[in-house]
């Protein structure tokens, strides 16, 4: 029982960390556990932003020694940064045990990433260079105090509030996820994925890592897989639906889109509108979607009985696409457009 939400601005930027942080209150009821935003800013060409955990938070409270543990590991990062010919230029320190770096550098980020990501106790949670992944536990207000995300700028973001139900309530199980090594891709999850343990056994038999046990990072792997195997993000997202089972909802940013796959399927025409777009998710089988036509056209449509792949774009000559896969006597949502 959890609550996802996204939000895109098609052709201009906006408060997004603000707008997020509300969205994601008004889902608190979903998911107390944890709270996770995946933002997208400006990009600064040549640069990469970095958010990098160097210990659980529950760690803190382990005695004095985690102080001394986590200068080390911070600095063996760092060491390792620039062993692979970054720059680094900037440091913020975000809690004790958060960090966010921007990086400069020319050569391929996979490499460093790896070699990062073996320190003792280490997870990368995004880089990218317009994405910023942030997630903890507590609600989104806490969560966006601590790490100021509450003022971000961005185009685009999704988010989540989790209730741990097979996981642990921790950092490395919270959403959003890093879809790792590809910059500036993100996802999150609603749903209960039934054929976890097989689909993961079968992306860790191709080399594909995992930081948790938590299914919703299968989609995350998936993704990334698909995409390193020469499949388009649409073309994964539709794969996704006959090839994962369970209930399921998920988001998927880029760093121009926001896209949307449910497990569900039927055979309706595609659809296509101007828009901005808020997507809500309360857990309960229903995705309350609310699109605000840009423009002044207005009209009403709906999408019942269907799956679909929901690609939605920042791209100003670009418009939304509702593609249907298949069929299903289920009930989906009702898109309405004003």
């Amino acid at each position: 029982m959890c609550g996802i939400a996204g939000i895109i601005h098609r052709g201009s930027s906006s408060n997004v960390g603000g707008e997020m942080t509300s969205m994601l209150m008004a889902l608190k009821h979903r998911g107390p556990d944890s709270t996770g935003f995946a933002v997208y800013g400006p990009p600064n060409p040549g640069d990469y932003v970095m958010r990098i955990k160097v210990a659980e938070k529950e760690d803190m409270a382990t005695g004095h020694d985690i102080k001394d543990k986590i200068a080390e590991r911070i600095a063996e990062v760092e060491r390792r940064i620039i062993l692979h010919g970054a720059e680094i230029k900037e440091q913020d320190v975000a809690t004790d045990y958060a960090l966010r770096y921007v990086i400069r550098t020319d050569d391929d980020t996979e490499d460093m990433a790896c070699h990062i990501e073996e320190i003792e106790s280490v997870e990368i949670l995004s880089l990218g260079s317009g994405l910023e992944l942030i997630k903890d536990l507590g609600d989104a207000n806490e969560v966006g105090d601590a790490y100021g995300i509450k003022d971000f700028a961005g185009t685009h973001a999704i988010g989540h509030t989790r209730m741990a139900t097979e996981s642990d309530v921790d950092i490395r199980s919270a959403h959003p996820y890093w879809a790792f090594p590809y910059n500036d891709i993100s996802v999150v999850h609603n749903g209960q994925i039934t054929n976890y343990w097989i689909m993961r056994r079968e992306m860790e038999r191709k080399g594909n890592r995992f930081m948790s046990d938590c299914d919703s990072e299968l989609l995350a792997v998936y993704t990334a897989h698909n995409l390193a195997h020469g499949v388009s993000l649409e073309e994964s997202l539709t794969r996704s639906v006959e090839e994962i089972d369970g209930v399921f909802t998920y988001l998927v940013a880029t760093n121009d889109q926001l896209c949307m796959t449910k497990d569900t399927m039927s055979a309706k025409p595609e659809q296509q509108v101007n828009f901005t777009i808020r997507i809500a998710n309360d857990g309960n089988g229903e995705d309350d979607i609310s699109l605000s036509l840009v423009g002044s056209n207005s009209s009403w449509g709906q999408l019942g009985d269907s799956a679909f792949t929901l690609v939605a774009d920042t791209n100003e000559a670009t418009t939304l696409r509702v593609t249907p896969v298949s069929y299903t006597h289920l009930t989906l949502p009702t898109i309405l457009l004003v």
